[in-house]
């Protein structure tokens, strides 16, 4: 089974260890990219007044759909 792709991090942060040589980083981030854009798809799609009487459970996935999207664009740009 594959790992879905959800961008990486949205704001990665790196950090470099306590007393570490020169290049020895890591980074560590929260929300991925995927639910960023879905985050501000959904905040697109619910101030449509024309979907007040929408199922959440339909907008949500309305919203993925909308960052999968995204992220498929991002990824076909050269």
């Amino acid at each position: 089974m594959s790992t879905p792709n959800d961008g990486g991090s949205a704001w990665p942060q790196i950090k470099t260890a306590a007393g570490a040589y020169h290049g020895n980083t890591y980074s560590f981030g929260g929300m991925s990219l995927r639910d960023w854009f879905a985050g501000q798809a959904l905040a697109g799609l619910t101030a449509n007044t024309d979907l007040t009487d929408t199922n959440a459970k339909i907008t949500a996935a309305v919203a993925y759909d909308c960052a999968d999207a995204m992220l498929d664009a991002r990824n076909k740009i050269p």
